[in-house]
């Protein structure tokens, strides 16, 4: 992969977007310290709660299957308010739910305006950044990383003070985005071509990105497992929560920006995917483990090391949907996003209700379990992968091309 000098060198349009992802994914982990906080402010149990990110990430993979055909009617900047619109508005409703059922259909909501925003901003991104596809991946996975890095410790400095808050302040944050994207982002022109409703669905009859996403799948249960249920067994305030979780996130943050390239080149893609999902299956075993025997630091201690090969998954997976097939790349990141946010909406509740029932070392070995069956997907259908092979060769070449001499 080449990202040259330039990835920091972009229009103030493409700073605009990435800011407004940032927030968007402060929303995915925004709730994680308060989930215990939640639980008793509403008198729910740990799987009831857990439904905040299975509506969310539920409505977000079908509303997956909506955008290209909305952004290619109304233009991206117009889908980028659009969902941002919806994030403010739903936003704000959660932070005055009465109960966890309210609170759960807001997050649906949520989860509705995030679609629109976050496949588009990719689109976005790619379009108006300066240093080729692979930068704007990049910063996209770094405002990823930042994003969900923050969004705990957001939810901790705010969830201390009232459960309520956090939601109020996202909200708060993404009407600056919206300011910023309406003031420095230009109009988008519509594609010459609209794009149909099934064009996803029919993206995925490629080998290639059905591989992709469905290992992408089995990723994602095991990497929410780990979000959604590991608040309930650490036993800590929403600062202690929050502190593990933005360890967490900086560790994905910068597997993603720094650790992930070199890898590729190295490996190539493939190899990097399966070395990845080794580490997080050993680390899920690792809190398992910690959690059966009452040892409390390994919990910690193995679940900030999970934003490693999360980070890692996360910059190599993206780009693999978005170079692996010869769809175009928004119709691609849907069909790839519908499939893979199925995990992170089955994942919460199947994990904490297995955790409430069964014992708690039983969600790890599960995600475990998943990550292990991602690796054999990818590895029985290697042949509708060789497009990523050829990928990774063009940019180790264009690296040596350009590489400074001596």
């Amino acid at each position: 992969m080449h990202t040259g000098g330039g990835i920091l060198r972009q229009p103030m349009s493409v700073w605009a977007t990435a800011f407004a992802a940032v927030v968007a994914f402060m929303g995915i982990g925004l709730v994680d310290p308060i989930l215990p906080s939640i639980a008793q402010g509403l008198n729910a149990t740990p799987s009831q709660v857990s439904l905040l990110f299975t509506s969310y990430f539920l409505v977000t993979a079908v509303a997956m299957l909506i955008t290209g055909w909305v952004s290619s009617r109304i233009g991206g900047k117009r889908t980028l308010l659009a969902g941002l619109a919806l994030v403010i508005v739903f936003a704000a409703l959660a932070g005055t739910s009465t109960s966890v059922g309210e609170l759960v259909g807001f997050r649906a909501g949520w989860g509705l305006g995030n679609a629109l925003f976050v496949a588009t901003a990719l689109a976005v991104i790619v379009g108006a950044a300066s240093g080729g596809a692979e930068s704007a991946i990049i910063l996209y996975e770094a405002a990823l990383g930042l994003g969900i890095s923050a969004g705990p410790l957001a939810g901790a400095l705010l969830g201390d003070w009232n459960w309520r808050a956090p939601f109020f302040g996202t909200a708060t944050l993404m009407a600056v985005g919206l300011v910023l994207i309406v003031t420095l982002l230009k109009a988008t022109p519509k594609p010459a071509v609209k794009t149909r409703l099934s064009a996803p669905l029919r993206a995925l009859a490629h080998g290639g990105l059905s591989t992709t996403a469905f290992t992408a799948l089995f990723y994602n249960f095991a990497f929410f497992t780990i979000l959604a249920f590991t608040p309930f067994i650490l036993g800590m305030s929403p600062y202690g929560i929050g502190a593990v979780f933005f360890g967490w996130g900086v560790c994905v943050a910068l597997a993603s920006v720094f650790g992930a390239p070199p890898l590729q080149r190295r490996l190539g893609s493939v190899n990097v995917l399966h070395l990845a999902l080794a580490l997080l299956a050993v680390l899920q075993l690792g809190i398992a483990f910690s959690a059966a025997g009452g040892f409390h630091a390994g919990i910690i201690v193995f679940t900030v090391l999970s934003g490693i090969p999360i980070g890692l998954n996360n910059t190599v997976f993206t780009e693999s949907a978005m170079e692996v097939s010869d769809a175009p790349r928004p119709v691609a990141s849907a069909g790839y996003n519908f499939v893979r946010w199925m995990g992170g909406a089955l994942a919460p509740f199947i994990a904490t209700k297995l955790g409430e029932e069964i014992g708690v070392p039983v969600p790890y070995a599960l995600g475990a379990a998943c990550c292990l069956v991602g690796m054999a997907v990818l590895y029985t259908r290697r042949h509708h992968l060789l497009a990523l092979s050829r990928v990774d060769e063009d940019h180790t070449v264009h690296d040596v091309a350009t590489a400074p001499a001596g």
